[in-house]
């Protein structure tokens, strides 16, 4: 039986064809309409007891006018015509008056967009209240056997999109997500972990539970290590919170104006092109974009309309592409890629515990926490460790240990990178876990 808390999207074509009358109604030079409309829901756990149990929905349609090289947009959260009516000519006059764009492009032309449909749960877009409390229930009760604190969040979303412009771009999608995340903590040892699914039944919650419980009570008494460079193991958790800031970094303006890890200078110190095709990583990075991943499954085309296919962007550790929007491809003689976004990279067969029992010193990160740039030429970033930082010895676990702080180059890291595991997602990041041979921890932290 459906739940009488199910959410009620518009179908694709109600969405459609909302977007076509508008830009019927334009009397613009040229018009770009943009909608979305989401249900979601979130449950918010804390010290074994859940203490937030909501939904949300969520409608918005932008409107972007074009006069010459002028151009405004306006937005609303209405759906009746005469709100979408005023919302249009607001863009319209806005435009008018605006100044000229010195980046201008003309409107997109139509694409051609992938014919697969994206992910769509209806188990998960129609979970009740009720369903959500009983599983977070469950995660509280076992945390609370094993006398530990848990904490966290799960939260799932349906969510329909559509654009289309007076070209003809015309297009719509919708998709399913889930999330859960959870600390557990005891004492002065915690630990966390997280994962995304396009479905609520993606999620190993119980596992997910079980191994931030385990983690924790392994996490108490830890001792301090000198901060120095050391072999590292990364969990995938902790490494999806690296890898996209070397991928979002690859931005071809950025290079080509020698802002970049990817520029290349000459002996005055001025822009000579970018690194692509150079051989910059280990050859075990491999790094595409992929919404057709099997753990992704996410959309065929991106916000401003450019079609989202497969592109390599790393291979064997060599970088083949550069991230050129529209206005940067014009000028450069490219073709436009769109954003490097959902990242997929490959990962192997092994699990954690086997790179650990390959291990024969190093140290173990479950959590990359509050990571920064230091140096955006260089990409050198800085974070801490957090929720369960471990020494290894002789292939094990040997004790918990104090949390460190890094400063540490990623290119650098990733030329360093000499075993994989199997790949897990998170958000819109399909990442393994990874060895490196050598990563920077310059201080100890207090953080746990």
């Amino acid at each position: 039986m459906t739940p009488a808390t199910a959410p009620i999207l518009m179908s694709e074509d109600q969405a459609l064809s909302l977007v076509e009358s508008t830009l019927k109604q334009s009397q613009s030079d040229g018009v770009f309409v943009s909608l979305s409309e989401g249900e979601s829901s979130l449950s918010r756990f804390s010290e074994n007891q859940i203490t937030q149990n909501i939904s949300r929905s969520r409608f918005n349609l932008t409107i972007t006018s074009y006069f010459g090289k002028r151009s405004a947009s306006a937005s609303t959260s209405e759906l009746d015509p005469e709100a979408i009516a005023t919302t249009l000519r607001q863009s319209e006059e806005l435009a008018r008056i605006a100044p000229e764009d010195p980046e201008w492009v003309p409107l997109l032309e139509p694409q051609l967009y992938d014919r697969r449909i994206p992910a769509f749960d209806d188990a998960t877009a129609t979970v009740s209240p009720l369903r959500r409390g009983e599983m977070v229930k469950q995660v509280c009760e076992k945390a609370a056997q094993a006398g530990v604190e848990s904490s966290g969040t799960l939260s799932v979303s349906a969510t329909i999109r559509a654009i289309g412009n007076s070209l003809g771009v015309l297009a719509s999608d919708r998709k399913t997500e889930a999330e859960f995340s959870v600390t557990a903590k005891i004492g002065k040892g915690s630990s966390w972990t997280s994962r995304t699914g396009f479905a609520l039944d993606r999620l190993p919650i119980a596992q997910m539970t079980e191994q931030a419980i385990a983690r924790s009570v392994a996490s108490q008494s830890p001792r301090k290590i000198q901060p120095g460079v050391y072999p590292v193991i990364f969990d995938a958790a902790a490494f999806a919170d690296l890898l996209p800031w070397l991928i979002w970094n690859l931005d071809a303006r950025a290079a080509d104006e020698g802002r970049s890890f990817m520029s290349h200078t000459d002996a005055a110190g001025k822009s000579a092109g970018n690194r692509v095709g150079e051989t910059m990583f280990s050859p075990l990075v491999q790094v595409q974009r992929n919404p057709a991943h099997p753990l992704l499954q996410s959309g065929t085309f991106f916000e401003d309309g450019l079609s989202n296919t497969p592109l390599d962007i790393i291979t064997n550790g060599i970088p083949q592409t550069l991230s050129y929007s529209r206005y940067w491809a014009q000028q450069q003689g490219k073709q436009p890629t769109g954003m490097m976004y959902p990242i997929a990279m490959t990962g192997s067969e092994a699990s954690i515990a086997d790179l650990i029992a390959q291990t024969q010193q190093g140290i173990l990160v479950s959590r990359a926490w509050y990571v920064r740039y230091i140096n955006p030429r260089t990409l050198e970033v800085t974070g801490m460790t957090r929720d369960g930082t471990f020494w290894i010895e002789n292939g094990e676990i040997a004790y918990p240990i104090e949390n460190l702080r890094f400063n540490q180059s990623l290119p650098a890291m990733l030329r360093e990178v000499d075993a994989l595991t199997t790949v897990q997602r998170f958000g819109g990041s399909v990442v393994p876990g990874v060895r490196v041979k050598a990563f920077n921890f310059t201080s100890t932290t207090d953080s746990i």
